[in-house]
């Protein structure tokens, strides 16, 4: 056996280094600054949408714009089930009730038939929601051509955790561009990374600078430090912003390569009773991570049985989220649920999915997935 083959690793080289290394000679290390106004100016444009505001983190997105939305105590902020703790905690910083909502078991995300019975249901028990998120999971566009008019009919605003999907698209428009406020990640194991980092896109002017304000520990722009609400230190690195805008340069090249993985998945999993792949089919998505759904009943085995093999071969996986409606920081908190986020968590597998994975990596990979589908099969 070689090396361990992660589920994701960093794809980052020279291009990067360049960029970085001109950001440090410019004598602006700091916070902001040139290299994190461009950065912001490119994700506006790639987002397509007028306004970004570059953060440190892409949970510090999503707390500015629930912010910005009005979320606060005695509201309530309504989320996807299947997520990543960030998306629940952000709603749980600005003091609001997050209401967990189940998913769409073919893709993961939430149940658009869901969201409008509960906010109806909100509405006449005169709770105030102060916004809707939904989650791009995986990288797939949500189905925002049913989302936006539900959310635009009960007067809510729509939050888009994009933190997996930049560089997708959802017939033709590109993720970040449909909700009032978008956001982006730029972890370590996203699409594109600064390190850390994260990014807040919108078109209007006004959310946008409320969350500027917000994230420069809300100081009023007068000569001394003048302050006039609780703000936050957001910023986003000068020299992390640099090595966004080179990994930006590449961002296509990287998306190709994961939808060529994601094509060589589907291709030997096609012939796999009991199995699919979560959101396979869209020409949208940027196949961020590829999650595979066993029914063991009809396969013969579960995707656990899989993910002990591939461990054994030094091969990373894991599930897809565990519910936040089954998580026990959230126990007690309402949830629509209909089991779907519960089995799509325990009969799933999530593959290595990197654009930085190298062939021989991928080729030793799916050497292994085919021997134990034979001897399955």
């Amino acid at each position: 056996m070689t090396g361990r083959i992660a589920l994701f690793q960093p794809d980052v080289g020279p291009l990067e280094e360049s960029f970085l290394l001109r950001a440090f000679r410019s004598g602006w290390p700091g916070p902001a600054g040139p290299e994190t106004e461009a950065f912001e100016a490119e994700i506006a444009g790639r987002a397509g949408v007028r306004h970004a505001v570059g953060v440190n983190s892409g949970t510090a997105a999503l707390h500015l714009a629930l912010l910005a939305c009005g979320a606060g105590p005695g509201t309530v902020v309504v989320v996807p089930t299947l997520t990543f703790a960030a998306t629940a905690n952000a709603a749980v910083y600005t003091g609001a009730r997050p209401v967990f909502v189940d998913s769409d078991p073919a893709t993961g995300n939430v149940d658009p038939d869901l969201l409008a019975d509960l906010l109806d249901r909100l509405a006449a028990a005169g709770t105030r929601v102060a916004a809707v998120m939904s989650v791009d999971l995986n990288g797939t566009c949500a189905d925002y051509s049913r989302l936006r008019p539900i959310c635009r009919a009960a007067g809510v605003p729509l939050v888009e955790d994009a933190a997996q999907a930049l560089g997708s698209t959802r017939q033709g428009e590109p993720a970040g561009s449909f909700g009032g406020l978008g956001t982006f990640s730029f972890s370590w194991n996203k699409v594109i990374t600064t390190s850390a980092g994260g990014m807040v896109v919108t078109d209007d002017a006004a959310l946008a600078a409320r969350c500027r304000h917000l994230s420069t520990q809300a100081r009023e722009p007068v000569m001394h430090y003048e302050h006039r609400d609780v703000g936050y230190n957001y910023r986003l690195s000068n020299l992390l912003a640099a090595v966004g805008r080179a990994q930006l340069r590449r961002l296509d090249e990287m998306i190709e390569r994961r939808r060529r993985l994601r094509e060589r998945y589907a291709k030997l999993f096609a012939a796999v009773p009991g199995t699919r792949i979560v959101g396979d089919g869209d020409p949208g998505a940027n196949c961020w991570l590829t999650s595979v759904v066993v029914d063991p009943e009809v396969a013969g085995w579960g995707a656990e049985h899989l993910g002990r093999r591939l461990a054994q071969r030094g091969i990373e996986t894991r599930p897809m989220w565990k519910p936040m409606h089954r998580q026990p920081v959230f126990a007690g908190h309402d949830a629509v649920v209909t089991g779907v986020a519960d089995r799509l968590f325990a009969r799933s597998i999530s593959l290595p999915s990197g654009s930085s994975l190298t062939d021989a990596d991928t080729d030793r990979l799916v050497e292994v997935l085919e021997e134990f589908l034979e001897e399955r099969g």
